[in-house]
């Protein structure tokens, strides 16, 4: 089995979880579904959050079974979405909409699941969605996504002579996160200090991605400088390098039996009596 992850939520404000929880239970109440996971997403669970980053709370929710007994089905609103107030970024997916997602190996979805900050956790959910992580994800899939996501990134932040430097980080997660994903054939881990062993033999780069690292954990907005020189000269070569595979098409069995079973199981869970 696939284990759930675990990071000491202390990480995080006691104040700014109790927050969370009980934007959660309103909720629960305001659309009468249950949740099934909350975690933190984004810098935070990445490892290089900023002293004044949000928090990125993602949440994966229940309706109750006769919501998804209807003809119109389709056209339901099936996200549950919050404005940012006092730096708290709270949105969720309904249940059916998140597997729909994880079918499609969509990359938040398979983060939220393996974010090592988790809020809250009930029903079978989250262990099991963990637990068919290797089955259903498709490694070919992530190549592409985490490719496209450097370049588009690269293309736009990192080819003047002074760079936002924290856009180094937004280049760096996908590039490392291709190579484990070559190395591993399994999801990268969201956590950013896990795929810096894919570069351990990279002369100069984990000191200098160190330094940065610090830099950005201690400034609260990291702005313009000149380029730091192994960084940029790694992307670039990676990026040349990635450009250049050849993936199949298909890396994966049929999955929608396994998808379809946890979906009913879970709904189960939540709304028949005991």
């Amino acid at each position: 089995m696939n284990a759930v992850p675990t990071t000491d939520i202390s990480v995080i404000p006691e104040s700014a979880r109790t927050e969370i929880h009980a934007r959660l239970r309103a909720a629960e109440s305001e659309h009468q579904v249950r949740v099934l996971l909350a975690i933190e997403s984004g810098s935070r669970a990445w490892g290089f959050a900023s002293p004044n980053s949000d928090f990125d709370a993602r949440f994966i929710y229940a309706n109750r079974t006769d919501w998804y007994l209807s003809v119109g089905l389709e056209e339901q609103r099936d996200v549950i979405e919050y404005p940012i107030v006092d730096e708290m970024d709270i949105n969720g997916w309904d249940l059916r909409k998140a597997l729909r997602l994880f079918r499609s190996s969509n990359p938040g979805f398979v983060e939220w699941i393996q974010s090592p900050i988790v809020y809250e956790s009930s029903t079978s959910f989250h262990p099991r969605a963990r637990e068919l992580l290797p089955i259903v994800y498709s490694t070919v899939r992530g190549i592409h996504h985490y490719r496209s996501m450097a370049k588009t990134n690269f293309r736009g932040y990192l080819q003047a002579d002074e760079v936002p430097l924290k856009k180094y980080f937004y280049v760096l997660r996908p590039l490392l996160s291709v190579r484990w994903l070559e190395r591993h054939q399994q999801p990268a881990p969201i956590e950013f200090h896990r795929l810096l062993e894919t570069i351990a033999d990279e002369p100069g780069l984990p000191a200098a991605i160190d330094d940065l690292l610090a830099l950005k954990r201690h400034t609260p907005e990291l702005g313009l400088s000149p380029q730091v020189v192994p960084i940029q000269r790694f992307i670039e070569r990676e990026l040349a390098r990635v450009e250049g595979l050849e993936l199949p098409a298909k890396d994966r069995p049929e999955v929608e039996p396994l998808l379809s079973e946890l979906f009913r199981d879970v709904l189960r869970e939540c709304w028949e009596p005991a």
